[in-house]
């Protein structure tokens, strides 16, 4: 799923951002600047803004990655 994530993602990342923000309110313009689709940063600066841990983080995205298809 990583390729997929990063074809399809990164590729794309201006269009999604808004869906993620939708999804992850914390995340600021700037967050999602840096992150630049970047699935890792994604990952952490969603542990960190909703203080839980990786593997929840990592499940969180899965959803909302497989919602997007």
């Amino acid at each position: 799923m990583m390729a997929d994530w990063k074809n399809r993602v990164e590729g794309n990342w201006n269009q999604l951002s808004g869906k993620v923000k939708e999804q992850w309110a914390k995340l600021t313009d700037d967050d999602l600047a840096q992150i630049k689709g970047n699935r890792q940063q994604l990952e952490g600066r969603i542990q960190e803004l909703y203080a839980t841990d990786q593997e929840t983080a990592k499940r969180q995205v899965d959803d909302w990655y497989k919602n997007q298809s």
